[in-house]
């Protein structure tokens, strides 16, 4: 294995780091890990950010990617970019495959290892399929850019092949689409989709009338939004019924195929699932060597390290940690931003023989859910929202949260226009259809 603060060729930083250089890790640089990374300063440390990908994506506006209102430029930056002003960091595209404690160094891509004084891990999770891995190929499930690509291709193809269908069986079939999961992310989704077929599409084809499409939202529990207070749950249905949205509450789901979904003891023929249903983290407990909690979450101290082992730190969606009120805290981008935050600045007090920070708490500022036809709900402590007024401070918080001007002005002019004209600029299909004969391809 080779390690890298042995090598020349690599970065200045890595191989000629000044003596008493504290060497500090970030694996991922998604809300956690970028928040981390920013609120490091303090003298003499490097700090090497470890991700899959080389950008961090805004993943809340992911699904507009996938229902063609944003380009994925619009809800990502590359993360070198954003670095580019702090030399002490180094950026490094590459797999995480292991951890070794002992040694206290990190190996990437199964032959490299980086060394660290201090590891910071914010890799976020990745969607289960509860035990039926092979239903991934027919639902899949929304998380990355790629993710988002694929889905939209898929979407947009379906409209493509049935304008060509000349069978009303298949037409219906290929018309009707399902959404696994009646959390934020499946309703958002399910709303979209709607305003896709019913605002935009519904104008561009002549043989089929995509305004007509069926759209079911499957969920194994009795109410959409479940997170959210009951009258803002049973606000959130009326509106999806009022797009069109067909709900199917107390119906998980049973089987998955190449032709749809059997869910709450009835089947659904359809082309496209999409699947929203429940997630697990990513795979620290493993490269930890710890026993894992459920959906593999890692269980924390109050200040977000490891217990028995205060260099290393996980925080996000793969930690696991009460908040004020004893409950696991949720895995939303807002826990894992502050938690980040939190880190960067107690590992900098630390190395500065500053004050003692105290345990972690988490400052829940509220949720919001876009709904679709500009509307939306959101709860704000006791104080709650509906409709169009929530729909509003949904885009300013979004808009706000983007990490550069460019993606806020690009996004900000995205939605004006949409909701002026009804149009979508990023309804471009970018595969060759595999349905389609090799010399019409």
């Amino acid at each position: 294995m080779t390690d890298i603060s042995n090598q020349g060729g690599l970065s200045p930083q890595a191989s000629t780091l000044p003596s008493g250089t504290h060497r500090i890790v970030v694996i991922g640089a998604g809300f956690g890990g970028f928040s981390a990374a920013r609120a490091l300063k303090a003298a003499k440390i490097h700090i090497t950010v470890i991700d899959r990908t080389n950008h961090n994506l805004f993943q809340p506006l992911l699904y507009q990617v996938a229902t063609a209102a944003l380009s994925s430029n619009d809800i990502a930056l590359p993360i070198r970019s954003v670095f580019r002003s702090r030399p002490e960091i180094m950026v490094l595209m590459a797999e995480v495959t292991g951890i070794d404690r002992a040694g206290k160094r990190v190996e990437i891509d199964g032959a490299t290892a980086v060394p660290y004084d201090t590891l910071i891990l914010a890799t976020g999770s990745v969607y289960s399929w509860f035990g039926h891995d092979r239903w991934a190929v027919r639902a899949p499930a929304l998380k990355t850019v790629a993710d988002a690509l694929s889905l939209r291709n898929r979407l947009l193809d379906v409209f493509e092949r049935a304008e060509l269908s000349e069978d009303p069986v298949e037409t219906t079939r290929l018309m009707t689409f399902v959404v696994v999961g009646a959390g934020p992310t499946g309703v958002e989704m399910a709303g979209a989709i709607a305003e896709l077929s019913h605002n935009t599409l519904d104008r561009d084809f002549r043989r089929i009338h995509p305004s007509r499409v069926r759209i079911v939202l499957c969920d194994a529990g009795d109410r959409v939004l479940a997170s959210f207070p009951k009258r803002l749950s049973d606000y959130a249905a009326r509106r999806l019924e009022t797009l069109g949205i067909e709900l199917r509450l107390n119906a998980g789901v049973e089987d998955i195929d190449a032709r749809g979904v059997v869910a709450g003891g009835q089947r659904i023929d359809a082309e496209c699932v999409f699947w929203a249903a429940g997630t697990k983290a990513t795979p620290v407990a493993s490269w930890l060597g710890v026993q894992p909690e459920r959906n593999g979450l890692v269980r924390v101290e109050p200040d977000c390290s490891l217990p028995g082992h205060p260099d290393i730190f996980i925080i996000g969606d793969a930690a696991s940690l009460a908040g004020a009120d004893g409950k696991p805290l949720p895995g939303l981008g807002s826990v894992a931003k502050q938690q980040g935050k939190y880190v960067g600045k107690l590992v900098a007090a630390r190395l500065g023989g500053g004050h003692r920070v105290a345990p972690f708490r988490y400052r829940n500022w509220g949720e919001l859910a876009m709904i679709g036809g500009s509307s939306a709900v959101g709860k704000f402590g006791r104080f709650h929202l509906t409709g169009f007024p929530a729909w509003v401070v949904w885009s300013i918080i979004h808009l706000l949260l983007l990490v550069s001007a460019r993606n806020r002005t690009v996004v900000y002019v995205n939605w004006i226009w949409a909701w002026l004209t009804y149009g979508r600029g990023a309804r471009v299909i970018t595969r060759t259809p595999s349905h389609m004969p090799d010399d019409q391809r």
